[in-house]
């Protein structure tokens, strides 16, 4: 296949340079494990150079990176200067001798510190497909899992990758999650033994969607995103799957207006939400804010919560609405109330208010309003359009290889090993 440079035809020329075949190489953003920060700690294992012939970094040191005043700055070692707003480090050799360490994290290959908005710096991550795939695979299933259970994910996950290989990837479930040099020896096994091994449909390759498990019926992918229907996501019952069954309350009122005494000093600082659901109000806070409301929120009620009855063939629910009532206090400390309703809306307007690790997926079995809370009942986690990842376990459990659980999953599907020249 067609070799891919994202930073510079140096940086692939050094990856590669003691590599008998090139392979494609992998661009992925660290949002997951180091986030948005204007400072960052890294430390060397192997001689790394930069794009700057009189910077050389010492291997063992630690090192800052720090943004001020809308610029970078670096520091450690003796060394103490301001840097381009995007700056590079490139292994001398490509192997697993040679790493970066960042915020205690291993990875290999090339790093790329970009400063962003002037105010935060985003880490880029740049180093071949099946490497990638070994920083992938572990954190995406357990290890532990039959050997066939993972050969089954690392297909998928070397699918998918490679069809959003021209996209700005990053290490989220956003699209897979990756965790540097996290490697197993198990899942590694069964990476390499399958190495170059994609799914395709009628000699094309297709994105290979997979969620933890599709509570026992998988998804239409038509369902879940629009689009075409895909004859190799169809919707049928997956006897595999161990449904898992999930439940979540959410305390009505929160807060009571009426009780609120604002002639106490630090009135704000008093007032308490429900301890049981602070889970639940830290992202539905956070959801708010993304919604326009900046400042400190305060949840003062949920004063409706519904899901429509009608539904899609899979049995997943469609639409629903809910109501949200809150104090939001400003930096010149105001505050101001206010309120989001979302009526008859598609629920994925909703779940990410409630959060994915709570509301886990769109099988829903029951909402009860009890008066005083909310009672949601379901069953699977994620959007159950293709591998289930539980199901492909036990498949492999009870002797299924995983050119099978493929077949059973993407029905229809063809595996080929794509060329690494």
């Amino acid at each position: 296949m067609k070799k891919l440079i994202f930073i510079t035809g140096l940086i692939y020329f050094c990856l590669l340079i003691n590599s008998a075949k090139a392979e494609e190489m992998v661009r992925v953003r660290l949002v997951n494990f180091i986030g948005d920060s204007n400072e960052i700690e890294f430390n060397l294992t192997g001689e790394y150079f930069t794009l700057d012939p009189t910077l050389f970094l010492e291997e063992g040191v630690d090192y800052q990176l720090k943004v001020k005043k809308g610029k970078m700055y670096l520091k450690g070692g003796g060394i103490k200067l301001r840097v381009d707003e995007t700056f590079i480090l490139i292994p001398q050799s490509y192997n697993e001798q040679h790493k970066i360490t960042i915020n205690n994290r291993p990875y290999l290959g090339a790093i790329e510190f970009k400063l962003e908005n002037r105010k935060s710096i985003r880490t880029i991550n740049q180093l071949p497909l099946e490497d990638y795939l070994k920083g992938v695979v572990p954190l995406e299933v357990f290890p532990s899992w039959n050997i066939e259970a993972l050969k089954a994910q690392a297909l998928a996950a070397r699918t998918y990758a490679v069809t959003h290989i021209n996209k700005d990837m990053d290490d989220t479930t956003f699209y897979q999650v990756y965790g540097g040099y996290a490697w197993n020896a198990k899942t590694t096994k069964a990476i390499e033994e399958t190495k170059g091994e994609v799914i395709t449909f009628k000699n094309k390759l297709i994105e290979a969607f997979y969620s933890a498990s599709n509570g026992g019926k998988t998804e239409s992918n038509k369902n879940v995103w629009g689009g075409k229907a895909r004859p190799f996501y169809p919707i049928k019952e997956d006897p595999y799957d161990p449904i898992h069954p999930w439940e979540f309350t959410l305390q009505k009122t929160q807060i009571n207006l009426n009780d609120i005494d604002w002639n106490i000093e630090d009135t704000w600082e008093q007032l308490k939400e429900k301890e049981e659901d602070k889970k639940i109000l830290s992202v539905m806070k956070s959801s708010i804010n993304r919604q326009g409301y900046p400042g400190d929120i305060l949840i003062l009620s949920i004063p409706k919560f519904e899901v429509s009855k009608k539904k899609y063939s899979s049995d997943r629910s469609i639409k629903g609405s809910i109501q949200v009532e809150f104090l939001q206090r400003l930096v010149d400390g105001t505050v101001l109330l206010g309120n989001i309703s979302l009526e008859n809306v598609s629920l994925n307007h909703i779940r990410p208010m409630i959060g994915g690790s709570t509301f886990k997926s769109y099988y829903i079995d029951s909402l009860e309003d009890t008066g005083s809370e909310y009672i949601m009942k379901g069953k699977g986690y994620g959007h159950g359009v293709g591998m289930s990842q539980w199901g492909a376990s036990i498949m492999g459990d009870k002797g299924k290889t995983y050119r099978e659980i493929i077949e059973f999953y993407f029905p229809g599907t063809s595996i080929i090993t794509i060329s690494s020249n």
